[in-house]
């Protein structure tokens, strides 16, 4: 697509995942994170999870360090309206009203300054706004913070002072799905603001600086200019931000700031991934062209004009994946069986497109193995050293920031930018400023949503062993409003918004006190509508298909999507 000369990239794993996070931290110490992260759970003393559902998001590497925290006995604390998996292993789990998690941010900030738990060393030598910030935070004591959070002031002191006994080798963690509220950015600046209090970043047990593994580029001619800006927004309506999903679909439905006639979309089942499916169907209806490549039916594919079948990962090689962890490494995927029926793997897909388009000269290479090698130049490793052992494992650099004489953020000021300088000059708060949440009407709960070990968003739900572990989803309902309603356990229910939109299909109770009572919660990526998916058609509810309303935040376009309310009616 550069190659092509479009502006036009976007993908949900940034506009409705981990954008905000980012961005946030980007604003603050000059850089995110990517994936992998280099968050050094397993060797915290205390660490705070909020919204963060390790043990669920199956990421394995992160639950094995986070095995290796609750292994070592550090003090954890959850913040969630729901008792997840990493509550249950937590020393306070605090339950959270939904939207509040800023004001409580800014409570534990409150009390780290006022009662002098912050290293001060580190501050004075790497952040700038302290004075700005001490001034700003003096209001919101815990008292405040109780009235919002509905976590009591005395529990809202204890667990700042817990962790902060433990600095510098604590973590608040940033988290990874954070599009929330529409506030999301600036909340994931206070999650940063209360890391560098603590000292927590570029320490160990806290946030390490990643070393990175430098692969070639692949040889060709430099990308063209695209001649206009992207359409969605990205760093004009939205400043800070780019690629953002939200803003490409307005686009193609209105046709500003120009049309948007074909979307390619390259595994994501956009019909399940993105907020009011109205729109997107809308947005679809408005194009000349879409292509979808993928590996199997999903909804997406039943709307495109042509399908470009993909083999799975176990067929295909794909480009490297490198990891900032404290040994570095490039990890290869390769083939282990040829490509089932008529599949092609993506790069093949890619170069083909470019070949029939005349952008020959950008894919300088006969094959994907000849594209390897050369982007393994300089690293002293070779592809037969890959082939043979999968991963090569690199010497790493320091990671932390005592290792570093005379560094420097790549911010503006070089420092910790607390006070942000450049979110003012843009016209935006300094400071995170705390809204107060909308509470849900009358009989309705907030639709809260999260995933599964078991399936990988909404793709595996039709895979044959999968599905024998889980075939669907439930819906969790607190006791009290589960008697109001007349619900019990394996009741099926029909989920309705505030909209008036209703899912597709039932889904089933399950009545528990690990949820509040205003809140309710189920897994997402299940409920599919394409028959094709055998196994999956019909089985559980879709989340996404409720999901009509969104905030978008302002300063990167992102669209949070826990703003939705449900009432359960009975299925008859």
């Amino acid at each position: 697509m550069k190659a092509f000369g479009t502006p036009n990239l976007a993908e949900p794993a940034y506009a409705q995942c981990l954008g905000p996070r980012e961005a946030g931290f980007c604003l603050t110490y000059g850089a995110g994170f990517g994936t992998p992260e280099p968050f050094d759970v397993a060797n915290s003393r205390a660490l705070v999870l909020i919204g963060s559902h390790l043990g669920e998001n199956m990421h394995n590497t992160a639950v094995q360090d986070f095995a290796e925290a609750v292994g070592g006995n550090a003090y954890i604390v959850v913040v969630d309206p729901r008792f997840s998996v990493a509550a249950s292993k937590a020393n306070r789990w605090l339950p959270i009203r939904p939207g509040a998690d800023l004001a409580l941010l800014l409570a534990w900030m409150n009390v780290l300054l006022a009662e002098n738990l912050v290293d001060n060393d580190y501050l004075a030598r790497y952040a700038v706004g302290m004075d700005e910030l001490r001034s700003y935070v003096h209001p919101f004591t815990p008292e405040w913070a109780e009235q919002e959070c509905e976590i009591p002031a005395g529990l809202i002191r204890e667990t700042i002072r817990e962790v902060a006994r433990q600095r510098p080798h604590c973590l608040v963690h940033p988290g990874r799905h954070v599009v929330w509220h529409g506030n999301d950015t600036q909340r994931v600046r206070a999650v940063a603001i209360l890391n560098a209090l603590l000292g927590s970043y570029g320490r160990d047990g806290g946030i390490l600086i990643p070393n990175k593994v430098n692969l070639a580029e692949p040889k060709g001619p430099a990308f063209p200019k695209p001649a206009r800006g992207p359409a969605d927004g990205g760093g004009t309506l939205y400043p800070f931000g780019s690629g953002t999903t939200i803003g490409l679909r307005d686009a193609t439905i209105t046709g500003k700031p120009y049309p948007i006639h074909a979307w390619i979309v390259y595994a994501t089942n956009l019909l399940a991934s993105m907020p009011n499916t109205a729109q997107t169907l809308d947005a679809i209806h408005k194009l000349k062209l879409l292509v979808a490549i993928d590996t199997m039916p999903a909804e997406i594919t039943g709307w495109a004009d042509v399908v470009l079948p993909e083999c799975t990962y176990l067929e295909r090689y794909d480009d490297f994946r490198t990891g900032a962890f404290p040994q570095p490494f490039i990890q290869l995927r390769q083939p282990v069986t040829p490509p089932l029926f008529d599949t092609k793997p993506g790069w093949w897909i890619a170069r083909e497109m470019a070949n029939r388009l005349g952008l020959n000269a950008y894919f300088n290479w006969q094959d994907i193995e000849e594209y390897l090698s050369g982007r393994l130049d300089g690293t002293g490793v070779t592809l037969e050293q890959l082939k043979q052992d999968g991963t090569a494992i690199l010497s790493g650099g320091p990671m932390t920031i005592h290792q570093k004489p005379g560094f420097r953020f790549a911010t503006p000021s070089g420092k910790i930018e607390i006070h942000s300088a450049r979110l003012a000059a843009a016209g935006f708060d300094a400071m995170p400023r705390y809204t107060p949440p909308e509470d849900p009407p009358e009989g309705f709960a907030r639709l809260i949503y999260g995933r599964s070990p078991v399936h990988s968003f909404s793709r595996t739900q039709n895979n044959r062993l999968l599905s024998r572990i889980q075939d669907e989803n439930e819906i969790w309902v607190h006791p009290a409003m589960a008697a109001a309603s007349g619900l019990s356990t394996g009741d099926r229910v029909w989920l309705v918004n505030q909209d008036g939109v209703r899912t597709e299909f039932p889904i089933k109770v399950r009545v528990t006190e690990r949820i509040r009572k205003d809140c309710v919660y189920t897994v997402h990526g299940f409920g599919h509508t394409d028959r094709r998916l055998r196994r999956a058609y019909g089985k559980g509810a879709s989340d996404t298909s409720v999901i009509t309303r969104y905030a978008v935040d302002p300063l990167i376009g992102s669209s949070g999507m826990r703003v939705n309310f449900v009432r359960l009616e009975k299925d008859a």
